[in-house]
């Protein structure tokens, strides 16, 4: 799996938000569903609020200037394992690098984007919400005639789970706007290119 923040995320506190990153999959609605339940399945209890912030192009910028070093980082820790301080210490260098406080600070942008890119569907590129694009998965995941029926009993399984737990509402609706405007560049920079 491609993780360009998100194992050391967890590690920090904010599992949880890969659900709605997986709107940015790039091979369909069961690799999404696979990835929108795995925070369910992971841990049972809620995750931990999102400290909602305002965006700006800035931080935006910020974000896509520093994903490829994340990336860089990130991609080589062992998958579910915590990064040690020296990881954790490269990474605050990138964010600090790319204009934020710090890995923290970084980290909570990219969480808000998260959030908003959750709701936006992918073929219109136009902001529903969260549920509405796991509804439309699901009649995508039913209406696919190729995939076997025990990948589709899954995929189903998992985005009606997800469904019973939804994502926050988005508090600063201009983000919707801030994020729209960089649609295309924040889903192939965060988005997850697992088969």
């Amino acid at each position: 799996m491609h993780h360009f923040v998100r194992a050391a995320a967890a590690a920090l506190s904010v599992a949880g938000l890969a659900a709605v990153l997986s709107v940015a999959a790039t091979d369909g609605a069961f690799a999404q569903a696979k990835q929108q339940a795995a925070p369910a399945q992971a841990a049972p209890a809620q995750p931990p609020a999102i400290k909602q912030i305002a965006l700006t192009d800035k931080q935006i910028d910020g974000v896509l200037a520093a994903q490829k070093d994340m990336d860089g980082i990130t991609e080589k820790l062992p998958e579910n394992t915590a990064p040690d301080q020296k990881v954790i210490a490269q990474l605050d260098g990138v964010a600090k690098k790319n204009g934020f406080a710090g890995y923290d600070d970084y980290n909570n942008v990219v969480d808000n984007i998260s959030l908003v890119l959750g709701g936006f569907d992918p073929a219109t590129k136009k902001y529903v919400g969260t549920e509405a694009v796991i509804k439309a998965q699901i009649t995508q995941v039913q209406a696919d005639k190729k995939m076997p029926a025990k990948d589709k009993k899954e995929a189903l399984d998992e985005l009606n789970e997800a469904l019973k737990t939804p994502a926050p509402t988005v508090e600063n609706k201009a983000n919707v706007d801030v994020v729209g405007k960089y649609y295309d560049k924040l889903v192939a920079a965060l988005g997850d290119d697992e088969n």
